[in-house]
C-alpha cells in the first residue's frame, strides 16, 4: 500500500489532467496486485482471516475508490 499511497502523492502534483489520471490509474494497479498479494498470503495462512478481512476490506474500498477517481479524471482529460 505504500506504493500506492506515492503514486497518489505523484498525482497531487500532476502537470496535466492526463498526467493525473495516469498517476491514478498505477495506483489503482498497485491497489489491485495488493489485493491478489492479500488473497495469497490468506490462502496460504499465512494471515489470519480476521486480519485478511480488515485489511482486504479496506483495500476494496480503496480500490473502488481509485477506480471511480480515475474513470472521472479520463473522462475530464479527455472532455477539453
Amino acid at each position: 500500500m505504500v506504493v500506492v499511497q506515492l503514486q497518489m502523492r505523484e498525482a497531487e502534483h500532476a502537470e496535466s489532467k492526463a498526467d493525473f489520471a495516469h498517476k491514478m490509474n498505477i495506483a489503482l494497479k498497485e491497489a489491485n496486485e495488493t489485493l491478489y498479494w492479500l488473497d495469497l498470503l490468506h490462502q496460504s495462512a499465512y494471515i489470519d482471516p480476521q486480519s485478511f478481512d480488515s485489511i482486504g476490506h479496506d483495500s476494496e474500498e480503496l480500490v473502488k475508490l481509485l477506480v471511480s477517481i480515475v474513470k472521472t479524471s479520463k473522462e475530464r482529460a479527455h472532455a477539453k
